[in-house]
């Protein structure tokens, strides 16, 4: 029997890409960058099945690209913004992700970023490194205390809700925006929900955003919104990068706006090397590792993997995203 041919577009954690290679004739995209525009689009042609990654942007012209042969695109990910949900539904293709599978590892970065970020660790490293420790100064890397403070947590979807229990064990004042959240009995003690996301920004001392990215929460934080938090405060953004507008997080942390800033993603991703946010002491930057474990990962492969399969031998994937293509497919 003929198996399914499916593209993954890029080298997985081996759990997921074993059971991939068990069912399926795959093609694995061999390099750490992701396969350019027109390679993926001749890589896709006559395709079951596709793996994706958030850096692949998969709209009709690749779904066409790829024929009517194309049963599924599996997202390494939660998020699906990298595709374009309504053109696989409108040719019957359905698209699966990876929900669940890393809340509490992302919300373990973000308040790993929010730490290191208040503590001014990265400028300690670089201080060591440089030869410039002489001696105990009290006045040396002077950062911001966490224990107390107030945080404000911008989507208090999963990832929120766990970076809150993370911040109540820090005596946290936890203040949170979000319009479509229902009440949550699972919340800390305490926590206050803002009427508007101004309000929260003002009365933060650090800002975590967690929300998708849409047409909506493009650049969320703009100008306007950076000069409504406290020059003493600090913004982390472990959710996507185009939620901030990186000119005026520049112009705000540059001038004094804001204290400091901690991201895990950016805005264009991956930043170049001469980014004029990397020549920022106050600007810590991270390549996108919010759900970097081991475990994590593997676990994403896993879940990736399950969708892909059961999309190319006509079975219910366990995570659809648009499950209303599976009575076109039966």
């Amino acid at each position: 029997m003929k198996k399914p041919k499916v593209f993954v577009a890029r080298i997985l954690p081996e759990e997921g890409l074993n059971r991939v290679f068990e069912v399926c004739d795959a093609e694995v995209w061999q390099e750490d960058a992701p396969p350019p525009r027109d390679v993926l689009l001749e890589k896709v042609r006559g395709v079951d099945g596709l793996l994706s990654l958030l850096t692949d942007r998969i709209d009709g012209e690749l779904l066409d690209a790829a024929g009517p042969n194309l049963k599924i695109v599996s997202n390494f990910a939660v998020g699906y913004d990298n595709i374009d949900v309504p053109a696989a539904t409108e040719r019957g293709v359905l698209v699966g992700n990876t929900p669940g599978v890393l809340t509490e590892t992302t919300a373990d970065l973000a308040f790993a970023l929010l730490m290191a970020a208040a503590r001014r660790l990265p400028e300690g490293m670089d201080f060591v490194r440089a030869g410039r420790w002489k001696t105990f100064q009290p006045t040396l890397l002077l950062g911001r205390d966490v224990y107390g403070a107030s945080l404000g947590i911008v989507g208090m979807g999963q990832i929120g809700r766990a970076l809150a229990k993370r911040a109540a064990g820090f005596d946290m004042k936890i203040l949170y925006y979000d319009p479509f959240a229902p009440a949550d009995s699972s919340l800390p003690a305490g926590a206050i929900r803002c009427a508007t996301l101004d309000e929260l920004l003002r009365r933060s001392d650090f800002v975590s955003l967690h929300v998708t990215l849409g047409p909506e929460t493009r650049h969320l934080i703009d100008a306007r919104a950076l000069e409504s938090m406290k020059p003493t405060a600090i913004l982390i953004n472990a959710s996507r990068g185009p939620v901030v507008d990186p000119d005026a997080l520049y112009e705000a942390l540059q001038k004094g706006g804001i204290a400091g800033a901690a991201l895990d993603v950016t805005e264009p991703e991956p930043l170049p090397a001469g980014h004029r946010l990397l020549t920022l002491r106050n600007c810590l930057v991270v390549p996108h590792i919010g759900s970097a474990t081991y475990a994590t990962r593997t676990r994403m492969a896993v879940m990736a993997a399950e969708n892909l399969l059961a999309g190319v031998t006509g079975r219910v994937p366990p995570h659809p995203v648009n499950p209303e293509v599976l009575p076109r497919r039966r």
